[in-house]
């Protein structure tokens, strides 16, 4: 260990008296505190964790030549296997460095491609990100989940493939969800969950996730509740 390694402090954890009770089990929790991301004491902390972070990776002498070698490692361009819905061809391609794929789309294999989604310009400091996609079985819709700062929360929209203009649809408070389009391409099924709390979003547990059928146009107050009880106790009528 070098005279540095052995220099480092971390900051000091602050241990509070919380015990809980599990089914007869005492489990100690003296780091609770730390559960509140808002809370003055615990901005500080983290503060103080990366002040000591950073400082350490920032004297390594060969962390300029380690990320020089990586950048050119890593700067070719990236293609996902294509896929087709109607009459159209889809697929994403990365440049080398973007830091999240671009979806094309084209009429025929042998058409120029055309930019469906940029995702890494859907915000200036890249912390909205593509994080679901469905493709209407005529080629002439896209719905799509966004999330923001890595929240597993989701907002859900569409898009007009042919001219490449969303429509007024949006779809809120949905996690861990696809969208499943009828065959009529007139709308699509989707879950979600009731609307959270607006201070405690990020850290409540959530429960009953509902399954909704969403027609396109149709304000999200209007959406079709299918099965109230969440997809886990969906019964198939026999």
């Amino acid at each position: 260990m070098s005279n540095s390694d052995q220099s480092l402090r971390y900051p000091d954890t602050r241990k509070i008296e919380q015990t809980d009770n599990y089914h007869g089990v005492a489990i100690a929790d003296p780091y609770r505190w730390l559960e509140d991301p808002d809370s003055d004491e615990t901005k500080a902390w983290v503060e103080a964790q990366n002040q000591i972070t950073f400082g350490y990776l920032q004297q390594i002498p060969v962390r300029e030549a380690i990320q020089k070698r990586l950048t050119q490692l890593w700067d070719y361009e990236k293609y996902s296997v294509p896929f087709k819905e109607g009459n159209r061809y889809f697929y994403f391609k990365n440049d080398g460095l973007q830091n999240q794929s671009v979806l094309y789309t084209l009429n025929a294999l042998d058409d120029e491609p055309r930019v469906l989604l940029d995702p890494n310009k859907l915000s200036d400091d890249g912390t909205v990100a593509l994080s679901g996609l469905s493709i209407s079985e005529d080629g002439a819709w896209m719905a799509y989940g966004l999330s923001t700062s890595g929240s597993d929360w989701q907002e859900w929209r569409v898009r007009t493939i042919e001219t490449g203009e969303d429509t007024s649809d949006r779809l809120q408070w949905i996690k861990f969800s696809g969208a499943s389009w009828t065959h009529d391409h007139k709308g699509f099924f989707y879950s979600r969950y009731d609307e959270p709390n607006e201070k405690t979003k990020l850290e409540d547990a959530n429960y009953f996730q509902k399954l909704y059928y969403h027609r396109l146009g149709a304000n999200q107050a209007e959406d079709v509740l299918i099965c109230p009880q969440g997809i886990e106790h969906f019964q198939p009528v026999k």
